[in-house]
């Protein structure tokens, strides 16, 4: 991804931007067959913002195969937040990434301080292939590609491409398929009482995978829920409507976990959702 994120590989992968900040890190979190570029426009707004932001790079294909579902990725997210030695986050998910921040947040409610999820799992969500992989046809993978977006240019060759590549690939076939399973599996629906700290839902009017009435849902069990629809959008709301999806995050964020620079005042809410202009990289630490 280009400037302002820094790329880190100690100690372990992920990507941050925005400066350092005695406010929470937002932490997020994509979705199966995701990447981290499907968080770059609202990772660019927030830093803009005054917020720290990490992505770390889930290992989707990379956990032992026996240990290829969601609590092996909730495990992996205790220790990268252990090991950043981090004592609050707000977590931020995508899909699969929700789940995971739902997952991770029933283990450690005293760790988050707030949640966002946007067309998270957890609750149902439409089979789209990913639980069998029987098929590997370009003209398929496209067509389920474009049931994620309400407007399907946004399934690009290079998506497509890089999604035939992962599931062409046995090793990675067979890990995505368990984790899918997985994510079928642990459903969150009877403990999400347990979560009461603020939890901003922002879902697409038109999301075909997580439906609205998932979000309804959500917003239904979920104590300190506040629920917002995007007309004309469908799973990955900050991928097709990022000024939207931007404006609301930090809406919330600035009325729960507002910035706090290094003198340990709030930062002034300007509420910038545009892509700043890039800086300068800066080397790894």
């Amino acid at each position: 991804m280009p400037a302002p994120f820094r790329s880190h590989t100690e100690p372990y992968a992920y990507l941050e931007a925005g400066p350092a900040s005695a406010s929470p890190p937002v932490v997020l979190l994509y979705g199966m067959l995701g990447e981290p570029s499907n968080w770059e426009a609202t990772a660019e707004a927030l830093a803009a913002n005054g917020y720290r932001v990490w992505i770390p790079l889930l290992p989707i294909y990379e956990l032992p195969v026996r240990e290829s579902n969601l609590q092996g990725l909730v495990a992996f997210l205790e220790q990268f937040l252990d090991a950043m030695s981090c004592e609050r986050v707000v977590l931020a998910g995508n899909s699969l990434g929700g789940h995971l921040a739902l997952l991770y947040a029933l283990r450690h409610p005293e760790r988050v301080a707030a949640l966002v999820l946007t067309g998270a799992s957890g609750i149902y969500e439409v089979e789209l292939g990913t639980s069998t992989l029987r098929r590997y046809d370009r003209a398929y993978i496209r067509e389920r590609a474009a049931l994620t977006f309400y407007d399907p240019r946004h399934a690009t060759d290079e998506l497509v491409d890089r999604v035939q590549a992962t599931i062409r690939d046995r090793q990675k076939a067979i890990r995505l398929i368990r984790m899918a399973r997985s994510a079928q599996r642990e459903t969150v629906t009877d403990r999400l009482r347990e979560l009461t700290m603020p939890v901003l839902l922002i879902w697409g009017r038109d999301d075909r995978i997580t439906p609205p009435d998932v979000a309804e849902t959500f917003r239904k069990y979920l104590p300190a829920a506040t629920l917002h629809f995007i007309e004309r959008c469908g799973h990955a709301p900050m991928m097709e409507r990022p000024e939207q999806f931007n404006a609301l995050l930090l809406a919330f964020l600035q009325r729960h976990c507002p910035a706090v620079v290094s003198n340990g005042r709030p930062r002034s809410a300007k509420t910038d959702t545009s892509t700043p202009t890039p800086s300068a990289p800066t080397p790894d630490s």
